[in-house]
């Protein structure tokens, strides 16, 4: 049976890409040497590693005086490297709080100095995005975390700053779904498991110019311009996950890029909303103006009717559409890679839910 793989992450991944990454662990470029098990400074991983860095380049179309970095650690690594390279000593960052990620990423920045919470959406379980905000003129940067997996809420509009405050972004559930003007951003950071790749690797995009100005004395390893200087080498970098996410990028420039895709994941949003817009069975949990087009969260309005609702699409070869403990009732997670077909199997389920009135 064909699995519709709405997993939250790690995620699902295009089938060529997966076909692709398994012959390269048994034999990489017709070496007879597995990709896992080369050189990290061998000439075939060093072109997967500048490939993968163009890639990011070419479609998300990142202007000169940035760099492109694939580090390890997760975007959660990323919670502390922002603040210890861009926050002075003696500075102040914005957060806005929508979500567990951006509760996380502010509990690490605080550990180094003042933290303003301009905005949260705490108040009503993170289910809006808060739209009224301001920050003290001297705010070194202002960070957000543009979709908000577990809750099903996204920035559709993202905030703006003044010439002296940089803008900071986890992008890690919707980065490649939708296109972005990356010069309005001074870092950009997101875990690969999402729209990239499987975990294991974190896509940092920095602006040059504003490093090495906070006062502090950074650890080496936690220093964004060590990894500038080595190309991502300075350690040995997860070689299968970057690969991976070299692949699934050439499969979406080979699908129309980034523009096609937003087209599509515009369309399998519609599709799923409306279902649940129009199903008297189903109520959306996230404010309708701020919903995510990568996580659908949604409750049943009979509990009763859960037990024949689990059923139904477990036995229509649905996978991972359970929602976060925080939330409850299902979160539907429709990254790139997952074919809106899939998500008619979903709309199906539910209309044959509603059918047993």
């Amino acid at each position: 049976m064909k699995k519709h793989n709405f997993s939250a992450g790690p995620c699902i991944l295009p089938q060529q890409v997966l076909e692709k990454a398994s012959q390269a662990v048994l034999n990489f470029n017709n070496s007879n040497l597995s990709l896992i098990e080369i050189s990290h400074r061998s000439k075939d991983f060093v072109a997967v590693m500048d490939k993968a860095q163009a890639l990011v380049k070419e479609l998300l179309q990142v202007p000169d005086g940035y760099s492109v970095l694939f580090l390890q650690g997760g975007a959660s690594t990323q919670f502390l490297m922002t603040t210890m390279n861009l926050l002075k000593t003696s500075g102040k960052a914005a957060y806005i709080n929508t979500g567990t990620w951006s509760t996380k990423a502010i509990k690490e920045a605080k550990r180094f100095g003042e933290i303003n919470i301009i905005a949260s959406s705490e108040d009503k379980n993170f289910s809006y995005i808060p739209k009224d905000y301001s920050y003290s003129e001297d705010t070194d940067y202002l960070h957000f975390t543009s979709n908000n997996t577990i809750f099903g809420t996204q920035f559709h509009e993202f905030p703006k700053v003044s010439k002296d405050t940089m803008l900071v972004c986890d992008m890690s559930s919707d980065i490649f779904s939708k296109k972005i003007d990356v010069s309005k951003f001074d870092l950009i950071y997101a875990g690969a498991q999402k729209n990239m790749g499987p975990a294991g690797t974190t896509l940092v995009i920095i602006k040059d110019e504003i490093l090495n100005k906070t006062g502090r004395d950074i650890p080496t390893m936690l220093d964004y311009s060590t990894h500038i200087s080595k190309g991502s080498m300075f350690n040995t970098p997860p070689v299968f996950p970057i690969y991976v996410s070299m692949l699934t990028l050439e499969w979406l420039k080979n699908n129309g890029g980034v523009d096609n895709i937003e087209k599509l994941n515009n369309a399998k949003a519609q599709l799923l909303y409306s279902e649940i817009d129009r199903n008297p069975l189903f109520k959306g949990v996230a404010a309708i103006e701020d919903r995510s087009k990568m996580n659908v969260t949604f409750v049943l309005t009979d509990e009763s009717k859960q037990e024949t609702f689990d059923k139904l699409w477990n036995d229509a070869g649905i996978n991972g559409l359970k929602g976060h403990r925080s939330v409850g009732g299902y979160r539907a997670s429709i990254y790139n890679a997952l074919p809106i077909e899939s998500v008619q199997v979903l709309v199906n389920t539910m209309q044959e839910l509603e059918n047993t009135l």
